[in-house]
């Protein structure tokens, strides 16, 4: 079985949506995120733009090859806000996303049902005004030589198309290659292979 090596991740819209029924407003925005801190960070500037309502409730998942994720319901009743949303995160197979739905109460109880349909429509209408890019899975090679073996590690760069993310070009030279996860056993084996060339995954 082939290990899968590519992920989704949203360019965030420009804009917000909107969703209503009975009164209810439900505000929606998603944000591209990498971590904790990151998420902290995309809730408070939404509370701020937001310090009125009544909700702020949210879901997300980062992470490529161990997905982290979490799903909060703000004072909604249980599983009624914070899983519909993160529902949709994972039916377009996202990653490295928050999205956070705002609600304003519009006097009428909607009931849990109710409630689970719209957080899933506002989650659903910002995730649709994303940009969504697939990017591959990445493994980071440091590769260590003297500088007169620099053309053989140079070829072979150029030969399997491989991405120099940092080089330290001395006597003793360090070169720092990004190599795509499906291809990191065969690449680790013939670098191994060469003359006087030290590779370990970093």
């Amino acid at each position: 079985m082939i290990e899968k090596d590519t992920y989704n991740c949203i360019i965030e819209p420009e804009t917000e949506s909107l969703f209503k029924d009975r009164g209810s407003k439900f505000v929606g925005y998603s944000f591209y995120i990498e971590n904790e801190h990151e998420v902290k960070e995309k809730l408070e500037i939404v509370k701020k733009k937001h310090h009125a309502a009544r909700h702020h409730c949210y879901a997300y998942r980062f992470g490529t090859e161990s997905i982290t994720f979490r799903s909060n319901d703000d004072g909604e009743p249980s599983h009624s806000a914070g899983d519909p949303i993160l529902g949709q995160i994972i039916a377009k197979d996202l990653t490295n996303v928050i999205v956070i739905v705002v609600r304003y109460f519009g006097g009428v109880k909607l009931g849990v049902g109710g409630l689970i349909q719209a957080y899933k429509t506002a989650a659903k209408e910002i995730l649709d005004e994303c940009e969504i890019v697939t990017n591959t899975i990445n493994k980071t090679f440091l590769v260590t030589l003297e500088y007169p073996e620099l053309n053989q590690l140079m070829r072979f760069v150029k030969e399997h198309k491989l991405n120099i993310i940092e080089q330290k070009m001395e006597l003793n030279c360090e070169i720092k290659l990004s190599i795509r996860l499906k291809d990191v056993d065969s690449t680790f084996e013939k670098l191994s292979k060469m003359h006087k060339l030290k590779t370990k995954i970093i």
